[in-house]
C-alpha cells in the first residue's frame, strides 16, 4: 500500500492537524467526516453537523430514502429530488446510494467507515449488528470511530422494539401532557401535541450533544466510543418543570392557554389585538408598568391606572386582574408591533407578539442578524431562503454550505476517495448496488 492511500484509509481527523483542521473551511467542525444512515427521527442531527463544516455523507438505498417522498414538492412536482421536506433537513450534506442487503454494498460501507470519524445512524437496535456494520467490527478497523445509534427507545429495554412517530414522542416523554388549554377555555382539558417535529428534534439535539461530547472525548484520549442516544429519554429530559414537580412534590402542573403549566394557575397573559393577532405578556406586573401606562393615558385609555396608589406594590399586587383588564382593553385597540415596541422600549416589559411563520421572514432583527440563508439550487436555476443558525461564530460561522443533495449526487466523489474509479462505479450502478 502507497503512502497516498494508507492516508486516505485513515480518519480525516488523523490526517489533518488541527491547524488545518480549522483553515480548511470556515465551519467548526471541518475535517470531520459523518456517515448518516438516518431517517426522519435523526436527520436533524446530521444538518447540524453539516452546516457547522462536518463533511456529512448521507447514506441512501439506490432509491433514496423514504423522506424523500414526502411533501410538499417545488411546484407540486413530486419527485424525490424536490422535497421541501427533505431539503429543509439535509443541507450542506452529500448522497451516496448503496444496497447494504448485498454484500458489495456493506463492503464499500466499511471502506467508508474506515475514513469516518462519525457514524449517525437510526435503525431498529440490532440492524447493523445483523448486517456485519456494528460497532465493534467497524471500531476494530477504526478504533477512533465514533459510532451515535438514536432510536426510539435506546438499544436495550422492554419497549427497546417499540415503533414510535414523533407525536407518540411529545406523548409519551411528557410534552402532551402540560400542553393545552384553560378550563374555561377547554372544558375537556385534552392535551395538545406542539407543532413542528419537536419530539425527533429533541432525540437529534441529545445525539448532536452526545456525539460532540464525543469527540471532545477522542481529542484527548485518542478512543472512540458507541452512543446510545434515546428519543424517549430526550423528551423526557426536556419537560420543563412537570417531571421534577412531581418527582420532589408530588404535585401535578396544569395546563394553561397560551402561558407555561404550572401547579398553580396563572393568570392569563395573552391577549387578541386590534390587528388580529395576539401579544403575550411575560413575566408578572412590576412598577415598569407605569411606564406602559402613560402610553395608554396618550390614547386616553389609561382608566385610572395614573392613579398613585397603583405604585405601592401591595395595592398593585391587590389589583392585579383589574390592572391586567385595562392593559388589555388598550392592546385590543392598538396593533400588535404596536404594543411589543412600546412594551419592550419604553417599559422594559418582556412582551412577545405571537408571530407566524411568514412574519418571521419579515422579522427586521433576523435581517439584521443575517438569520436568514440564501442557498443556489443550480439544477433548477433558483435561490430559495433557508433559516440559519441559531448562534453567530466569530471565527467559525455555521453556513449552508450547499442546498440538499440529489440522489448518489456524491457517488462518484466520495466513493472514488475509497478507490472506486469510474469503471467500477458503472459496474457497481449496472448490479443495483449504487
Amino acid at each position: 500500500m502507497t503512502a497516498a492511500c494508507s492516508l486516505a484509509s485513515r480518519p480525516l481527523w488523523r490526517q489533518m492537524s488541527m491547524t488545518t483542521q480549522q483553515s480548511a473551511a470556515a465551519g467548526s467542525l471541518a475535517g470531520v467526516r459523518v456517515l448518516e444512515l438516518s431517517n426522519s427521527i435523526g436527520q436533524w442531527c446530521g444538518k447540524l453537523m453539516a452546516d457547522f463544516g462536518a463533511d456529512v455523507v448521507k447514506i441512501e438505498p439506490p432509491a433514496g430514502v423514504a423522506e424523500r417522498q414526502i411533501g410538499p414538492f417545488y411546484k407540486d412536482v413530486e419527485d424525490p429530488n424536490r422535497s421541501l421536506y427533505f431539503w429543509h433537513y439535509n443541507t450542506s450534506k452529500k448522497s451516496v446510494t448503496l444496497d447494504l442487503t448485498q454484500e458489495e454494498g456493506r463492503e464499500l460501507f466499511r471502506r467508508l467507515a474506515r475514513t469516518a470519524d462519525v457514524i449517525l445512524e437510526t435503525m431498529p437496535p440490532g440492524a447493523l449488528a445483523a448486517l456485519g456494520l456494528g460497532y465493534e467490527s467497524l471500531a476494530a478497523e477504526n478504533p477512533g470511530l465514533i459510532m451515535c445509534s438514536l432510536t426510539d427507545f435506546g438499544q436495550e429495554g422492554p419497549w427497546a422494539g417499540y415503533q414510535m412517530t414523533d407525536m407518540l414522542h411529545l406523548a409519551a416523554g411528557g410534552q402532551m401532557a402540560a400542553c393545552g388549554y384553560d378550563e374555561v377555555d377547554d372544558p375537556e382539558r385534552r392535551p395538545i401535541a406542539p407543532g413542528g417535529g419537536n419530539g425527533y428534534h429533541m432525540g437529534a439535539h441529545y445525539a448532536y450533544i452526545a456525539t460532540m461530547a464525543a469527540l471532545y472525548y477522542r481529542s484527548v484520549s485518542g478512543e472512540g466510543q458507541h452512543l446510545d442516544v434515546s428519543a424517549h429519554d430526550s423528551a423526557a429530559l426536556t419537560t420543563e418543570m412537570h417531571v421534577p414537580n412531581w418527582i420532589y412534590t408530588h404535585q401535578v402542573v396544569q395546563r394553561q392557554t397560551g402561558r407555561h403549566a404550572g401547579v398553580r394557575p396563572t393568570a392569563p397573559s395573552q391577549i387578541p389585538t386590534g390587528d388580529g393577532r395576539y401579544v403575550n405578556m411575560g413575566g408578572g406586573l412590576s412598577s415598569s408598568f407605569r411606564a406602559f401606562v402613560e402610553v395608554m393615558a396618550e390614547a386616553g385609555q389609561a382608566g385610572d391606572l395614573e392613579d398613585f396608589k397603583y405604585l405601592d406594590p401591595e395595592v398593585m399586587q391587590a389589583n392585579t386582574d383589574h390592572i391586567r383588564g385595562q392593559i388589555a382593553a388598550f392592546v385590543k385597540t392598538v396593533p400588535a408591533e404596536v404594543s411589543f415596541v412600546a412594551a419592550q422600549e419604553i417599559a422594559g416589559m418582556p412582551w412577545g407578539v405571537v408571530r407566524a411563520p411568514d412574519d418571521l421572514l419579515e422579522d427586521v432583527h433576523f435581517r439584521e442578524r443575517g438569520f436568514f440563508i440564501d442557498v443556489e439550487h443550480p439544477e433548477l436555476g433558483e435561490t430559495f431562503t433557508y433559516p440559519g443558525a441559531g448562534a453567530v461564530f466569530s471565527a467559525t460561522p455555521q453556513n449552508i454550505y450547499r442546498r440538499a443533495p440529489l440522489i448518489g449526487e456524491d457517488n462518484a466523489d466520495v466513493l472514488g476517495s475509497v478507490g472506486i474509479d469510474a469503471a467500477r462505479l458503472a459496474q457497481l450502478r449496472a448490479a443495483g448496488v449504487v
